[in-house]
């Protein structure tokens, strides 16, 4: 009995410390923590705004659509804690994503947080894959939900012949946001063109011209 006591305890204290490293965003330790974002204090976070009201933990920048005159045929309108100062600490945030017809979310990742969308208008191709390199992918539309695993590259494609909108959620207050093509082709300093070339096994001269399209 004591052993099995003992056991039962162990298992409880590793799920305990397990937890925290489960959570998208580390636990609050008060009630709120509305983001000082004048402060000159750098954490992991943001330091506690003295003076709030209801307004620190209002946001209005979701009703309307983006602007999707761009090469991608998309834009997301971001409510985390950097547009919406009041969900500091909280590990939560959202996202309106707007695709003009035949628009694309291009490949990409968010590395603190895994998403979760629902359709509110059109239709769309999503898909992730794995670190086995196995696609799934679904054609999803209005009133329908899909999930992005934390980290894993994803992306969401218009296959409407109108626009089509989502609302996306995060398990993070700022999820982060890498564009796989964006990252390798417009860094900065930029990646070598000899490590791209043989990286995507193709010559110097078409890597140069990639690169050239994202300046």
């Amino acid at each position: 009995m004591a052993r099995l006591h003992l056991t039962v305890l162990c298992a409880a204290v590793l799920l305990a410390l397990a937890a925290p490293a489960l959570a998208g965003d580390p636990d609050m330790l008060q009630d709120v923590c509305v983001a000082d974002m004048e402060s000159p204090v750098k954490l992991n976070g943001f330091p506690c705004k003295t003076n709030i009201t209801a307004d620190d933990f209002f946001f209005a920048g979701l009703k309307k659509a983006g602007n999707t005159n761009n090469a991608a045929g998309s834009v997301v309108t971001a409510a985390n804690v950097m547009s919406f100062p009041g969900l500091n600490t909280l590990g939560v945030s959202m996202a309106r994503i707007d695709y003009a017809p035949g628009g694309q979310n291009p490949p990409h990742t968010h590395p603190r947080a895994t998403e979760i969308v629902f359709v509110t208008e059109g239709t769309l191709e999503v898909g992730f894959i794995t670190t086995a390199n196995k696609l799934f992918a679904k054609t999803i539309t209005v009133g329908e939900v899909f999930v992005f695993p934390r980290g894993l590259v994803h992306f969401q494609q218009n296959r409407g012949y109108g626009p089509a909108s989502v609302i996306a959620a995060f398990n993070s207050q700022l999820q982060g946001t890498q564009a796989i093509a964006t990252t390798l082709f417009a860094a900065a300093p930029p990646v070598p063109t000899d490590v791209l070339a043989k990286a995507f096994r193709i010559g110097n001269g078409q890597v140069e011209a990639i690169k050239a399209k994202f300046k």
